[in-house]
């Protein structure tokens, strides 16, 4: 490279960018942080997953889920299984190669010795039980698609939902997500959420356990907390927050990582726009918590829950 290439070719009024200079306090940036925190860089090494990839992968596991919904515009019922099994087997090897990136991150992270060839085995048994779970995945996911559509009349046809409603959209990425989380690779699972929250305004933790025939109708500023359970059958619309009413710390001021801290969702409930649920509480089986209601409380089963009575039954329990 020439000592010129970074030199930008000056402006009419004779400014230039001096991006020489720019460069280099930009490197000196990037050194001082990774002195303060203790890391080194191997020369050529990335660190971290990428997030390009990822939607590649993404794009290409849900062709495979559903091959002539969300396949390519040629595909053709009889080539179904080929296309499928090409996409999977291309789409795994690079999930593995991103997987090995996130194994060994963290094994750089937190200063584990752990062998790359141990990563390595790591990786692959966490690749094939993802892989493995695609089939039942794909069984969920149905139940959930068809839940839309009976949940909206609106809606024409299930392949009007999968193709349209930014609900479906949202659980497909967070079954995927959850299924990566599970396995043990919380950076990729989170991604792919976060690559969902921005196509649709939902945003759900990886670590939510959501059951079987779930529907968000509408869905734009849907906050699902990690610790959420989700139980069947549960719908919910936009504005929705499952949230955490208070974050503990440590003796030394740090927030406890990992504790249950968000809403228990039993079967069969609705919550209407705008609600929003804080706290490790229960809303019990059959239960409709209404619109814009603020609740921190648990409910019994098949409880219907206003602002009204909400805020006379237990004003003393509800943050403002």
């Amino acid at each position: 490279m020439s000592d010129h290439s970074l030199t930008e070719p000056l402006l009419p009024n004779g400014t230039s960018w001096e991006l020489d200079k720019i460069v280099q306090e930009l490197r000196s940036a990037r050194n001082d942080w990774r002195k303060q925190r203790g890391r080194s860089r191997e020369p050529g090494l990335r660190e971290l997953p990428s997030r390009d990839v990822l939607q590649h992968i993404i794009r290409d596991l849900c062709g495979a889920l559903f091959p002539m919904r969300l396949g390519p515009q040629e595909l053709r019922e009889e080539t179904e299984d080929y296309y499928v099994g090409h996409t999977l087997d291309a789409a795994l090897n690079e999930l593995l190669r991103q997987v090995q990136l996130e194994l060994n991150y963290f094994a750089r992270l937190h200063h584990n010795l752990t062998v790359e060839l141990q990563l390595n085995v790591q990786a692959n048994q966490i690749v094939r039980l993802f892989a493995a779970a695609l089939p039942e995945l794909r069984r969920t996911l149905d139940v959930d698609i068809q839940a839309a559509y009976q949940g909206d009349p609106a809606a024409r046809s299930v392949d009007e939902v999968l193709l349209c409603y930014p609900g479906v959209l949202a659980i497909i990425h967070h079954r995927l997500a959850h299924t990566l989380y599970q396995l043990g690779v919380p950076l990729l699972a989170r991604i792919v959420a976060e690559m969902a929250h921005s196509l649709t305004g939902i945003d759900i933790h990886p670590g939510a356990e959501i059951g079987r025939g779930f529907f968000i109708d509408h869905g734009t500023g849907v906050v699902i907390g990690e610790t959420a359970v989700i139980g069947e059958r549960v719908r919910i619309y936009q504005a929705v927050t499952l949230g955490a009413k208070t974050f503990p710390t440590d003796d030394k001021g740090h927030l406890q990582k990992g504790l249950p801290r968000h809403p228990i969702v039993e079967d069969d409930v609705v919550i209407y726009a705008g609600a929003t649920v804080l706290g490790r509480i229960t809303i019990g089986k059959g239960s409709v918590i209404g619109g814009n209601v603020w609740l921190t409380r648990s409910v019994p089963p098949g409880s219907s829950i206003t602002q009204a009575s909400s805020c006379q039954q237990a004003p003393q329990e509800i943050d403002v």
